[in-house]
């Protein structure tokens, strides 16, 4: 866990992961429409991350690619990274990503990395072009680290445009206007 105070983090965590357990466990009750207390070997079940990563490390289950990551969801992106509805499928896509890529499969990476280049064009554009009532149905579409890239991109312009408009102008520093002596 990179900060245990951080919200974000933990509800990155919360994010369901398919699991195989390698061994039967006992005193486990994973499913309540399940009677007993046992996990079989090679059963599957949906666990949040953070117990997942734990019981993986433990070699007690395999992690399986989530559903956020699947090949209906890289085949979208190819076909148009910006404009795939990556919140509706996890609002923490690329933290979550990050931390489940070294645990199942790599290429992951590979898929986060080729999106956040596609949609951070995207998202800075739309950020300083959009009007406000267009970017209501933009801003459904982005996960949350997006959004929070995009309101610091609305800052900045805001920022930029009352400083262009009459706030404080750079100026010549004091020094550079005096003349050297010169040396003999």
């Amino acid at each position: 866990m990179a900060n245990y105070y951080d919200i974000d983090d933990i509800l990155a965590e919360e994010e369901f992961v398919p699991v195989v357990f390698h061994n039967a466990v006992n005193g486990v009750k994973i499913d309540e429409s399940t009677e007993r207390g046992y996990v079989e070997q090679g059963s599957k079940a949906e666990l949040p991350f953070w117990l997942a990563r734990e019981l993986h490390l433990r070699h007690a289950v395999s992690m399986r690619v989530p559903a956020c990551f699947n090949q209906k969801t890289r085949l979208e992106m190819q076909a148009d990274a910006a404009c795939v509805d990556l919140r509706s499928r996890c609002p923490y896509f690329y933290e979550f990503g990050c931390k489940l890529a070294p645990l199942c499969d790599k290429t992951i990476g590979l898929l986060l990395s080729y999106s956040f280049r596609i949609r951070y064009k995207e998202v800075l554009y739309k950020a300083h072009t959009i009007a406000f009532g267009a970017a209501t149905k933009f801003l459904a579409l982005l996960t949350k680290e997006e959004t929070n890239l995009y309101e610091a991109a609305q800052s900045s312009m805001v920022a930029f445009k009352r400083w262009r408009m009459g706030g404080p102008r750079l100026q010549r520093a004091s020094i550079l206007g005096r003349k050297r002596k010169a040396t003999e």
